[in-house]
């Protein structure tokens, strides 16, 4: 097998990931603010916060799955995923832009409503294009790179976004920050990214001279091109999954909903345990989660790396164990201090909490890593080229139905003891949960098969 196969195009990837810039950036922003300004200034009770947090992820739920299968049958002279990415992006920044400056609880409901209706049709297709464009060996890898750009999406908008939120606290400068930034990342990828379906599209229209090629004959003779090199890939275009990859798959799925359980618990609600059990401002509390991102992005690569050498299955398990790790002492940060005799509410111990909080963010920041990289491609390994899209919805649909429960579960957890330090309860047992779901899990990993037909597959997609 030639060199140049086994490796990734870091250039290529790097555009790619332009498209999980904006989506982390925006939904950083949209997690940590929004709840805020739902309870200042409409003083909302924490459950009714998080079922408002739960909308994108009905709207993910419902849509996503849908327009992942519907990209897959898409054929335009952009591609299969761009025509959406194009459309959804721009009409996505100017709602989120228009969601601070909302004066009556109506009016930000319709614009939260629309962005979030809007961002459900693109996501899938932005995230099925690192499968589209990667040979199944390199994905974990490619996964690691798209992973660290949404990464810097993170930080962008907890730094950033943190630092104009002290500011003006009314949001409005860190939402349109975010708003320009997405548009930005869209024009890099329009720039930078060709999908191999658009460049077939045009060249079947030019070599169709006399006639006209319809979207029909384009499919027919794509399928059958499919075909051949799934065939090669991966066993046939309409490839089985067999009774053990079935149990592995439905697995591996419910893995996935119990970590994002525990994540979308700590995204939504970490903004407000900071300002109430550790006593911060909102924009401190926002700049506090930089960390944990920091070293999500420092680790994003290396953990698709550590993949590819030990598994993507070790590499999963030991970031749960690593995140159990670091989530369990942020339990007894209080109850330590006043153990040993010191005021919580203190200057001195202010600054002790957020010393050891940011910390322990930064090291859950790896764990977080392992598992968030390789996960995607452990599923979307299961699926036959043509179905890719639809196993990139299978992801979104059970990630997001654990958006859609956790908010409102921790929020009436939260509701019933009255304290927010019952957060990291909570995730440390959804983790715990992953990982008894993760430990039974036996497919998934990349397999090269037989050399020569890895070699022709990957010249293919070359």
């Amino acid at each position: 097998m030639s060199q140049s196969a086994h490796k990734l195009d870091y250039k290529r990837t790097l555009f790619l990931g332009f498209g999980f810039l904006a989506s982390s950036l925006a939904w950083s922003i949209y997690n940590s603010l929004v709840p805020v300004l739902l309870e200042e200034r409409f003083m909302l009770s924490t459950v009714v916060i998080g079922t408002i947090m739960t909308i994108d992820n009905i709207f993910g739920i419902i849509f996503q799955p849908l327009v992942g299968a519907f990209s897959d049958k898409t054929f335009t002279r952009y591609g299969r995923r761009m025509p959406w990415i194009m459309i959804g992006i721009p009409l996505s920044a100017i709602f989120f832009t228009l969601i601070p400056w909302a004066k009556s609880l109506g009016l930000m409901m319709a614009f939260i409503i629309c962005f979030n209706l809007i961002m459900s049709m693109w996501r899938s297709p932005v995230i099925a294009l690192m499968p589209d464009l990667t040979p199944r060996i390199l994905r974990s890898k490619a996964n690691g790179v798209i992973n660290l750009m949404g990464g810097i999406g993170s930080i962008i908008a907890f730094l950033a976004g943190g630092i104009l939120a002290n500011m003006d606290s009314s949001g409005r400068l860190t939402f349109g920050m975010g708003s320009v930034i997405m548009v930005l990342a869209l024009i890099g990828l329009v720039i930078f990214i060709r999908e191999p379906v658009g460049e077939a599209w045009k060249r079947a229209q030019r070599e169709s001279v006399g006639k006209r090629l319809t979207q029909a004959d384009f499919a027919q003779m794509l399928a059958e091109e499919e075909e051949l090199s799934d065939i090669k890939d991966k066993g046939g275009l309409d490839r089985k999954l067999t009774s053990a990859e079935r149990v592995s798959l439905v697995l591996l799925l419910g893995a996935i909903f119990f970590w994002f359980c525990a994540y979308n618990a700590i995204e939504t609600f970490f903004t407000l345990f900071a300002t109430n059990v550790l006593n911060v401002s909102t924009g401190t509390a926002t700049i506090m989660l930089t960390s944990f991102s920091l070293t999500f992005v420092a680790f994003a690569l290396p953990a698709g790396l550590i993949a590819g050498k030990r598994g993507r299955k070790k590499t999963i398990m030991a970031g749960l164990f690593l995140l159990i790790g670091f989530m369990l002492p942020m339990i007894f940060i209080n109850p330590i201090l006043s153990a040993v005799g010191v005021d919580v509410t203190s200057a001195s111990s202010l600054l002790i909490k957020q010393i050891v909080v940011i910390g322990l963010l930064a090291c859950a920041g790896f764990g977080w890593a392992c598992v968030n990289i390789n996960s995607l491609p452990m599923v979307v390994e299961l699926a036959s080229h043509d179905k890719i899209g639809r196993f990139t919805g299978y992801y979104y649909f059970f990630s997001f139905g654990a958006s859609i429960v956790s908010p409102i579960l921790f929020g009436a957890i939260r509701d019933l003891t009255q304290d927010y330090n019952s957060l990291f309860i909570y995730a440390v047992i959804c983790f715990g949960l992953a990982l008894a779901c993760t430990l039974f899990v036996k497919h998934g990993e990349a397999q090269p098969h037989d050399p020569q037909v890895m070699e022709e597959a990957l010249l293919d997609l070359d």
